[in-house]
């Protein structure tokens, strides 16, 4: 596995009723430079292109999507069709924006050497071979419903949100989460809901938890509530390793029909840290 790939360093990341292919079908057509600007204005970000400029960026994407096929296949075997749909439908480019100088970034997009792209406030996009990895191995389904710790740009959930049935998101740097709220609505993308807070402690008011769980900020160690909050036979994508330094490790975990959980070590990767709780809280303490 490539860990550069994999690099969501800077990433805290991370939509309608995917998983029904004549919704996620009917997103794509129309989008032009005119409704990227006009779905830009409706969520309060400024942008302006010209039509060649909105035009070499859309040229860049079957590229894109080709090295996305492509790692997938080297990497787990195989390409979900789905989580390729989900990349096709969503249009990247509305994700990239530098929300502490108010200005966005369109041009970024698609490039063609793959990595993090900073959003401000400390916070990045990640790069998008490593987000069709962890999604892919998410394994979402029409009638999930999951939750992602550390929304960052929004792409996260908006590609889950297009394969599942209710994506939730929280992020913990106020004025960034509060901003990226508003960028779903304008897209049509219905079944997300974000908030501000600490992830640490999951998202317990949604009533029955979560299918999955992704977490895009690298833990110590797997936060409780997160793993009470996941549904037997769940799937939870997490970072565990020490803050800034090498040697973390995407774990996967999963939750039997009879509530056991259990993990494994899947690659290594390099994430910034969960902050919160995680850094007040050690693991002995989090398991009392």
């Amino acid at each position: 596995m490539n860990r550069r790939a994999l690099l969501a360093a800077a990433a805290l990341a991370a939509p309608g009723l995917a998983g029904r292919p004549a919704r996620a079908a009917n997103a794509a057509p129309g989008w032009n430079r005119k409704t990227y600007e006009e779905a830009m204005a409706r969520s309060g970000r400024r942008v302006d292109l010209t039509d060649a400029q909105f035009d070499a960026i859309q040229t860049r994407k079957p590229a894109a999507m080709q090295r996305i096929a492509q790692y997938l296949k080297a990497h787990l075997g195989e390409a979900d069709p789905r989580v390729l749909a989900a990349f096709e439908t969503v249009p990247r480019e509305y994700f990239h924006y530098l929300y502490d100088q108010h200005r966005a970034t369109p041009g970024d997009a698609y490039e063609e050497n793959p990595k993090p792209w900073a959003l401000g406030y400390g916070s990045a996009l990640s790069d998008y071979l490593g987000q069709a990895y962890m999604t892919q191995v998410c394994r979402p389904k029409p009638d999930d419903v999951t939750l992602e710790i550390g929304t960052g740009s929004g792409f996260q959930s908006a590609l889950l949100s297009r394969m599942v049935r209710r994506a939730y998101s929280i992020e913990i740097i106020e004025p960034l989460g509060k901003a990226v709220g508003r960028i779903f609505a304008p897209l049509g993308y219905d079944n997300v809901e974000t908030r501000v807070g600490d992830g640490y402690f999951g998202w317990p008011e949604v009533a029955g938890g979560f299918d999955i769980i992704i977490v895009t900020c690298a833990a110590q160690y797997a936060p409780p509530d997160l793993l009470k909050q996941l549904k037997p036979s769940g799937r939870m994508i997490i970072p565990i390793g020490q803050p800034f330094k090498r040697g973390q490790v995407l774990y996967v975990y999963t939750k039997d029909a009879a509530g056991k959980v259990h993990s494994r070590r899947d690659v290594g990767v390099f994430f910034i840290p969960m902050t919160g709780a995680m850094m007040k809280t050690p693991a002995a303490a989090a398991s009392d």
